[in-house]
């Protein structure tokens, strides 16, 4: 069972068919669980089931043999009129992370920009002045869940108005490390066109979660994000083109959480993906 350095697994493969989210169509969240743990997991991203309790949900974690790991939380930054819902629903994310124990969550903007969605990993239409509002009321937001205990880690994201390399950078310079650390993703970083070692070792200081995903690069091309995603161009770690053994090297020493995300399961099913996926933290992590 995989629980020394700290990883756990999303059940996104779990909820996404053919590149699309169907929720609806997924086994129920004790089910998956069990499974993620049967795989070899130890942990899941957190995410407490709508009409649930946080503490009915830390039952059900003890249930299946879970810890929880640093889930996820976004909203459109873009929009000025929304921050004031978006400070309340990022409180209520990071006061129920604080309730289960956990000290760091993934923030990212919100996936509504179709400009992006249609031409993934581009840039396409960027705005210094778009994304100066979006550095506001990101640091709004995010100094409101600092205050809840539990700090947001910047989760860059295809597909949103924070995609490429340049824009991260310029948010995360902008934005104070006392209200704002470094979550990377590696594919979505490398799918966009960067370095996800190099950063890493750049913020090095500033990374308090980390997303393990891998990415097979020609997937994406020519295809929208959804048709990307259909096409598999996520994959399980070690499968892709990520260069895991420069990411880890730059993570030496780095004692927070890992989460590994496979978008759309690149294996017959879900849980196969989830056991793939066990199997190559283990072999990189020196775990048994």
């Amino acid at each position: 069972m995989i629980s020394a350095p700290r990883v756990g697994f999303n059940p996104l493969p779990w909820f996404y068919i053919d590149g699309i989210s169907n929720r609806a169509a997924a086994p129920p969240i004790d089910v998956i669980y069990r499974e993620i743990h049967d795989a070899g997991f130890g942990a899941v991203h957190a995410e407490v089931p709508d009409g649930m309790s946080v503490s009915d949900y830390r039952v059900l974690l003890t249930d299946v043999g879970l810890e929880p790991a640093p889930g996820y939380f976004s909203a459109a930054f873009s929009n000025s009129a929304a921050t004031a819902a978006a400070v309340e629903a990022g409180k209520r994310a990071a006061n129920e992370h604080a309730q289960l124990g956990l000290e760091r969550i993934f923030i990212a903007d919100g996936f509504g920009a179709p400009a992006r969605a249609a031409i993934p990993a581009q840039g396409v239409d960027a705005d210094a002045g778009r994304l100066r509002t979006i550095i506001d009321n990101l640091g709004t937001v995010a100094a409101a869940m600092t205050a809840e205990g539990v700090m947001p880690c910047l989760h860059q994201h295809v597909g949103t108005w924070i995609e490429s390399p340049d824009e991260l950078t310029t948010v995360l310079d902008s934005i104070p490390d006392s209200a704002l650390l470094f979550g990377p993703d590696t594919g979505h970083l490398a799918w966009a066109g960067a370095d996800p070692a190099e950063l890493t070792r750049r913020y090095r200081n500033r990374v308090g979660a980390v997303h393990l995903k891998d990415i097979r690069r020609q997937a994406g091309v020519g295809r929208d994000y959804r048709a990307a995603g259909a096409a598999h161009v996520w994959t399980e770690p070690g499968r892709g083109d990520v260069d895991f053994a420069s990411v880890l090297q730059a993570l030496a020493g780095f004692d927070g959480w890992y989460v590994v995300e496979v978008d759309v399961p690149d294996q017959p099913t879900a849980k196969e993906s989830a056991r793939v996926s066990a199997e190559w933290v283990r072999a990189h992590f020196g775990l048994e």
